[in-house]
């Protein structure tokens, strides 16, 4: 029997994908699951639904970051505020697509990006910095190349076709599990799928009464 495939989707933009992403491994130890790390571009997201980002709204910036230093604390993963934030993610999205051929990075690879922008303190944008990820990364692809950013803009639109509107969000036999919060549910998935569907679809029946003008 083929394994099942897990989709993650990540933009090292947020703490919550960080989050997520050190977490992930206690969810699925032991389950026979392929998982793709897949760099989409948050902002093009949020761009496509409408939205802003927590960190582009005062009040919610501030919430998001204390409440990523208070989760890390709970979960006992390190985790230290940017000096600045937000930042522009697209040189550290490129450079994970350019690590692999098929723009599947590794979790390694992932977690070298990740802990740049979220472990230190330091500034993600800080030019030194950056050339010296690079040279501890294997590139088999050029950053600037047309395929690495078209690579990274088709991923976004099939991520957004996916349904498919933030990161972290994991996708697992069709079904859409968003935010670091939602791993829990992913647990209860992989234990009992039919409780899942069924709130789903619960989900899914409530109508609209109201459209709020943009």
């Amino acid at each position: 029997m083929a394994k099942k495939s897990l989709t993650f989707y990540l933009d090292f933009i947020s703490p919550y994908a960080y989050l997520a992403f050190e977490r992930l491994p206690k969810i699925i130890d032991g389950r026979d699951l392929q998982v793709t790390y897949r760099p989409v571009l948050f902002a093009g997201l949020l761009k496509h639904f409408g939205q802003l980002g927590p960190a582009e709204i005062p009040g919610k910036r501030e919430w998001t970051f204390a409440q990523s230093l208070w989760l890390a604390q709970q979960e006992k993963i390190d985790l230290d505020l940017p000096r600045v934030h937000p930042f522009n993610p697209l040189p550290l999205l490129r450079l994970a697509l350019a690590t692999s051929i098929d723009g599947s990075p590794s979790r390694e690879v992932c977690r070298q990006i990740f802990r740049y922008v979220w472990v230190g303190g330091e500034d993600p944008t800080d030019e030194g910095r950056y050339q010296a990820l690079i040279g501890e990364c294997k590139l088999l692809r050029s950053l600037d190349s047309d395929e690495v950013k078209s690579q990274l803009r088709d991923f976004t639109d099939e991520a957004t076709k996916d349904g498919v509107f933030g990161v972290p969000s994991i996708k697992l036999d069709g079904c859409i599990f968003w935010g670091n919060d939602s791993l829990a549910m992913l647990d209860d998935f992989l234990n009992n799928e039919t409780t899942y569907r069924r709130n789903w679809e619960a989900a899914s029946s409530v109508g609209v009464s109201a459209v709020r003008k943009r």
